[in-house]
């Protein structure tokens, strides 16, 4: 028997259910996430926050969508703040509770529809704390961050500092001691929104696709006026430190050499250019 038939065989027989009885399906984790069986309830009464920070890209808004998604299929109240850290040291009218219309209609659309700022305020531990004080107050205690470098790095100080935070807050009465003791921890997840693909265990990044299909594009747009001219490209992309879009789009569109930071080239480069 195949590993597709195995995994056929083990899915639920709706033909033969009842119509009017839910079927519980189980999503089977992969490999290194043994465990992680998403049920229907799971974490009913839970509540979690999701916000998009730093620079936007592409696929944000299908990243926002299933996070929301995901989350109310399994019980919890979800809230999306909007305008990053920004709206999270704001409070107020910048952190809402979602539902699965909120999310509707969005995957086509660019940018992020949550909103994404650069936050001075949150480089401060002022700022932190009053940023705990708001979703302590909403009871939020497990929080998703899309973004890139600077926004997970934010992410991972907040989540160091939050004991203190908490304890700081009680201390000074802006909180009351069942509140401090039911957000007394906080889980984070980050979820890379980068088109450089330079984080280390994730296969794509949020946007490395789209900047990759837009690379081709403008590579494709120029290729005619190489010839007419008889002239040879230098073309420059992003990627910061990483090589990956310079190399898939070298690969892509038959690029004659790649430069990229991971494979300096040989001391006669320059002769084996000409040469080709």
């Amino acid at each position: 028997m195949s590993e597709i038939e195995e995994v056929v065989n083990e899915l639920p027989d709706v033909a033969a259910a009842d119509v009017n009885s839910e079927i519980e399906f189980q999503i089977k984790a992969s490999n290194g996430h043994e465990g992680s069986v998403i049920t229907k309830g799971k974490y009913k009464g839970q509540i979690m926050g999701l916000f998009t920070s730093g620079g936007d890209a592409p696929g944000m808004n299908s990243a926002v969508r299933a996070i929301v998604r995901v989350g109310l299929y399994l019980g919890a109240r979800v809230f999306c703040i909007h305008e990053g850290y920004q709206g999270m040291v704001d409070g107020g009218k910048f952190i809402r509770e979602a539902n699965w219309n909120t999310v509707s209609d969005i995957i086509q659309k660019g940018g992020t529809i949550i909103g994404s700022a650069r936050c001075k305020d949150f480089r401060e531990r002022a700022g932190r704390l009053k940023a705990a004080e708001n979703l302590i107050r909403h009871g939020i205690t497990s929080l998703v961050c899309i973004g890139g470098d600077g926004s997970l790095t934010g992410a991972n100080t907040f989540r160091n500092e939050w004991s203190g935070l908490v304890k700081e807050l009680l201390n000074a009465k802006l909180i009351s001691n069942e509140d401090a003791e039911k957000c007394k921890a906080i889980r984070i997840v980050g979820i890379v929104g980068s088109i450089d693909n330079d984080f280390c265990g994730t296969d794509m990044t949020i946007g490395t696709d789209t900047a990759l299909h837009r690379i081709t594009e403008a590579v494709d747009s120029v290729r005619s006026t190489a010839h007419s001219h008889q002239r040879c490209f230098v073309i420059e992309v992003m990627g910061r430190n990483c090589g990956y879009l310079a190399l898939a789009a070298s690969l892509a569109l038959d690029a004659d050499f790649c430069f990229i930071p991971e494979w300096p080239p040989p001391p006669h480069w320059k002769h084996i250019l000409c040469k080709n």
